[in-house]
């Protein structure tokens, strides 16, 4: 199972559903939202997850599971079973979030040294929601260290979780590689047996290679992937030995993609979402350098317009038989 992960400020409900098209996605987890001492109204909910509106799922059909996070069981519980009712598939917990506002008002990667603390939170939500609705966990190997690790994926396990994501890097690594995938096959390995629900290996995930030493390294059979999906919207394909996406595919996507950015973000922004995904795909597409080169400097939407008309694949030349015009029409012609 390839599961496509949340990235703020990049990979949201947008970039969701142009990757999700390309194949290979099995499902996504939702961009974080944040949950502090109210119980939030249902459109808060779907601002973050629009596919609520969708059965839960991307306009190509992949689930999407809704991610919250907070400090506050009971909060977080209360949230999370009116989720529930909206029809998510699942609810997810993050606890690895390394942002440093984020860390600030105790959400995300610090309650990793509380390990007793995300335990009575993964509990509450567990006894919130439905018991057909999966609950699982996303964490880091720690805070400032990775001494604790053991201790957060085991009080997550206890407390009745369904699944348990682990980005193999603490905090204080940010996103700067190499991934610990060793740490992580530790971590997994001292779950006791009664224990043992499934983990998913997250970090430094960026080639077919790379997903084949990961599972290799640390034993998990199933994968989350973010950055490397933005890079190369083939590369869950590839992993899976289905085929790759050349970039002759990805000037109709570009176009989707910007046709929901226009409606959904500031005029003054929506350049700069797109130069962003272009700035990924250059990593991997000579082609996209030579976009990105281009649109470097340009702000206006209308320019941007522009370059995807001309980017986009001229139609192919059609090979059926040129018909004979019947004599009466030749005549009259």
């Amino acid at each position: 199972m390839l599961l496509l992960a949340p990235m703020e400020g990049l990979l949201d409900a947008t970039l969701r559903d142009v990757l999700t098209r390309t194949g290979g996605i099995d499902r996504c987890v939702s961009e974080f939202i944040r949950i502090t001492n109210t119980l939030l109204p249902e459109r808060a909910f779907i601002r973050v997850v629009p596919e609520l509106l969708n059965a839960g799922r991307t306009r190509a059909g992949v689930p999407v599971r809704a991610q919250l996070l907070g400090s506050d069981p009971h909060c977080l519980a209360e949230n999370a079973a009116r989720l529930a009712g909206l029809g998510p598939h699942g609810v997810d917990l993050n606890f690895g979030c390394p942002a440093k506002t984020v860390n600030q008002s105790r959400g995300g990667a610090v309650l990793l040294d509380e390990p007793e603390l995300i335990g009575r939170i993964v509990a509450a939500v567990r006894r919130a929601v439905p018991a057909h609705v999966p609950v699982s966990a996303k964490m880091r190997l720690g805070f400032n260290d990775d001494e604790r690790a053991e201790e957060c994926a085991l009080a997550i396990a206890e407390a009745g979780a369904d699944e348990l994501v682990i980005h193999a890097r603490t905090k204080a690594h940010g996103y700067r590689p190499p991934a610990y995938w060793d740490r992580l096959a530790e971590v997994r390995e001292s779950l006791p047996a009664h224990l043992r629900l499934p983990v998913i290996a997250n970090g430094e995930i960026w080639t077919v290679a790379d997903a084949q030493r990961c599972q290799a390294v640390t034993g998990c059979e199933h994968l989350m992937i973010g950055r490397g999906m933005v890079t190369d919207p083939g590369l869950a394909l590839a992993i899976k030995g289905q085929g790759t996406v050349p970039w002759q595919v990805l000037p109709p996507l570009l176009a989707v993609f910007w046709a929901q950015v226009s409606a959904r973000v500031d005029r003054r922004h929506r350049a700069g979402r797109l130069k962003q995904w272009l700035n990924y795909l250059r990593k991997r597409y000579p082609e996209a350098q030579a976009a990105f080169d281009e649109l470097r400097l340009v702000t206006e939407p209308a320019d941007i317009e522009a370059w995807l008309r001309r980017a986009q694949p001229a139609p192919a030349p059609t090979t059926e038989p040129i018909l004979a015009l019947p004599a009466e029409m030749a005549q009259a012609c």
